[in-house]
């Protein structure tokens, strides 16, 4: 189970530290694409493939079915780690989550998300406030 929050750097270049500890979870090779709330989400292949499989069974008839997958894959991309346990993230993808210098990695459960740092500071600040009350509606669906 991926969790946890990180903050690292990005280099000149787009490279980004994996922390050890999603490095052993992701494996070798991992895929990136664009995320919901402008972040980007990393997968582990096997997770890639079980959403995959999720994906191709949308209607194609359907507008936002369509709109979704295109939006999910047109963004993804095989990555691997370099010896010192960086990857590099793609420039489109840079671009799509605003990432300049400051990142911040977070596990959740099953991927990571790749954040800006002033992106996640100021999700956490609007959806501090409103935590309790997700907190109950989950409740009331039995979570």
């Amino acid at each position: 189970m991926l969790m946890g929050e990180y903050m690292h750097s990005i280099d000149a270049k787009g490279r980004v530290i994996l922390p050890a500890d999603f490095r052993s979870e992701l494996g070798e090779s991992f895929i990136i694409t664009k995320g919901l709330d402008n972040c980007l989400f990393l997968y582990t292949t096997s997770e890639w493939e079980n959403l995959s499989n999720k994906l191709k069974q949308l209607p194609l008839a359907k507008a936002e079915a369509r709109a979704f997958v295109r939006f999910f894959f047109s963004g993804a991309r095989q990555l691997e780690c370099d010896k010192q346990g960086r990857f590099l993230v793609p420039a489109t993808l840079r671009a799509y989550a605003s990432l300049q210098k400051e990142v911040v990695l977070i596990g959740v459960s099953s991927r990571i998300e790749l954040w800006s740092k002033e992106e996640w500071l100021k999700y956490n600040e609007e959806i501090t406030p409103s935590v309790s009350s997700i907190a109950e509606t989950l409740a009331d669906l039995g979570i």
